[in-house]
């Protein structure tokens, strides 16, 4: 990851949704500040995701659409988190 004027410029996905979902999603988020970031990848990636929506999991109360996007959420958080502190030591 990589950011440029507290804005997201580049991602490099290590892993990603089987789907696709996370691919499109990036797309979305290069550009978007990194305080809205974590927000919009978890928006696109429940838009992009093809799991079925209905499919509710009792432990969790979320369906995998949702789940995902929690997901994708926490994951950019950690990568902004460590590329802050990367730059800043």
């Amino acid at each position: 990851m990589k950011i440029s004027d507290d804005k997201i410029s580049e991602i490099k996905i290590i892993r990603g949704a089987s789907c696709g979902a996370t691919w499109e999603a990036i797309n979305k988020v290069i550009g978007t500040s990194i305080d809205d970031a974590p927000v919009r990848i978890g928006l696109e990636t429940q838009f992009f995701c093809i799991a079925d929506p209905a499919g509710w999991d009792p432990i969790h109360g979320k369906s995998p659409v949702h789940f995902a996007g929690d997901v994708h959420r926490a994951a950019l958080e950690k990568a902004i988190r460590a590329e802050i502190n990367k730059t800043s030591s």
